[in-house]
């Protein structure tokens, strides 16, 4: 006779999976920055229920279980009617539309979902769109500058011949002054010496010519005496007077060499001013520079000669014109950046050193699509936004970038006019679209191991005949 083998017990039937901690982890870090509160985890069916249930499958597919949605906190999703853990609301039956809520005909962008956003929360989030327009882009670039003196209309007076100061016109820093407007007077020794040698030398001329002598080395003392006083910085008006009256004056009045504003002054009544002594310094304001700084990477667009405009919050309703005038020949290491100097005319003298402002460079335009700089999310390696597709539905997009001014910027790939793209709130959008795509992954690796097949069992071993006996 032979030996039968004993069948071996059935298999258990696969249980399903559901969400791990990983799952319970990301929903709940999501609920926190939605919801701005502590996270409710939310139970779930028996899961002995489940483990036990039969794993039979039915030749017709049944309807999905509807999901419940809190409108203010999606990530709160139950499978029965309830309560928001989190801020109370009833929650409500998910559409269609909120699983699928993108153009199916657009690209996916990796690590983010579509989204939907009901009415009346875009509203409580502050959520706002524009459109994607066709105009003027390129050609202008926005940067910060600082108004400074021109370093090639500053003049200081400089003493060139010890003396006292016996009085003091311009007394204050900060006075405008005129060219040819007394600054101070002094009483000097040499300066009174050189007047005396300047009269000698006209009275010596005056009777060589009278005597029929050599008049031409009259005239040549004259001019020696003449110049010496010029270079002393005596004015032409003193000359004038001491030819005419013939006598030398005790004090000398020193003017103004420039029109401008005193910008220092060491000098009081009194003091003495030794050779090289410097009691005023005078910077002509009507024309300054402005300093700004431009990044590497619009450098190859600015250009000397290039129009520039000035605006100050001193003057908000006031546009200032001038031009780029030099370009620094090292970069920055520090900040990336080239100082450039741009040159303003100030005639009415409101442009003071110091001030700070915005700096439009103004260069060619073209046309090509622009949309708000603020509708741009980036993501450390591409540019996303958020196009608006009507419904409280919004899906990421992913484009590219070209010029920006500071407020708008070039879209070049990504966007078709009359788009609508998300510019208020979009972070939030952002935060909330990352949830639901790791969510979304979540429940395709879960349902993906819940249907596997189970590991084949191995065959059934026959044990061996004994020895002795027969098959039959």
């Amino acid at each position: 006779m032979s030996l039968e083998t004993p069948p071996l017990p059935p298999s258990p039937p696969p249980s399903r999976r559901r969400f791990g901690a990983a799952a319970l982890a990301v929903t709940a870090l999501g609920s926190a920055v939605l919801g701005g509160g502590a996270v409710h985890l939310l139970a779930h069916r028996d899961a002995a229920h489940e483990a036990h249930a039969p794993a039979t499958t039915t030749a017709t597919s049944e309807p999905a279980a509807t999901k419940y949605q809190c409108p203010m906190h999606p990530s709160i999703v139950q499978d029965h009617p309830g309560k928001c853990p989190i801020c109370g609301m009833d929650l409500v039956p998910m559409t269609p539309a909120s699983a699928s809520a993108g153009d199916p005909g657009a690209p996916a962008v990796e690590g983010l979902a579509p989204v939907t956003i009901d009415p009346s929360r875009q509203q409580l989030i502050g959520l706002r769109t524009a459109p994607v327009t066709e105009g003027k882009v390129g050609g202008t670039w926005r940067t910060n500058g600082r108004v400074a003196m021109d370093e090639t209309r500053v003049r200081r007076v400089t003493l060139k011949v010890p003396a006292f100061v016996e009085r003091v016109y311009a007394d204050f820093t900060g006075k405008p002054v005129r060219r040819g407007e007394p600054l101070f007077s002094v009483y000097s020794p040499e300066l009174l010496a050189a007047q005396e040698e300047y009269l000698l030398a006209l009275r010596t001329r005056q009777a060589l010519g009278q005597s029929g002598g050599m008049s031409a080395d009259g005239d040549a003392l004259v001019a020696a005496a003449r110049r010496k006083l010029q270079l002393w910085d005596v004015p032409q008006a003193t000359l004038e007077r001491l030819a005419e009256t013939g006598e030398a004056t005790r004090s000398l009045t020193l003017v103004s060499p420039i029109s401008g504003v005193i910008t220092k002054k060491d000098v009081v009544e009194g003091a003495r001013l030794e050779v090289g002594a410097t009691p005023y310094e005078i910077v002509d304001l009507s024309r300054v520079w402005v300093l700004a700084d431009v990044y590497e990477n619009e450098l190859r667009h600015v250009k000397v000669g290039m129009p520039a405009t000035l605006q100050l919050k001193a003057f908000p309703n006031r546009i200032f014109a001038g031009k780029v005038a030099f370009l620094d020949p090292v970069l920055d290491p520090a900040t990336r950046t080239v100082k450039v100097r741009l040159e303003f005319p100030n005639p009415e003298g409101d442009l003071r050193p110091e001030m700070f402002g915005e700096v439009v460079l103004r260069g060619t335009t073209r046309e090509g699509l622009r949309i708000p700089a603020d509708a741009v999310v980036p993501t450390g390696t591409t540019q996303v936004v958020f196009v608006a597709l009507g419904g409280g539905r919004f899906q990421p997009r992913e484009v590219r970038l070209g010029e920006s001014d500071g407020k708008s910027v070039e879209v070049t790939s990504g966007l078709k006019a009359g788009d609508e793209v998300v510019t208020g709130a979009n972070f939030l959008v952002d935060s909330e679209s990352r949830l639901r795509a790791s969510l979304a992954a979540l429940a395709a690796s879960s349902s993906g191991g819940a249907t596997a097949p189970p590991p084949a069992s191995p065959p059934a071993a026959t044990p061996p005949t004994p020895s002795g006996h027969g098959g039959h």
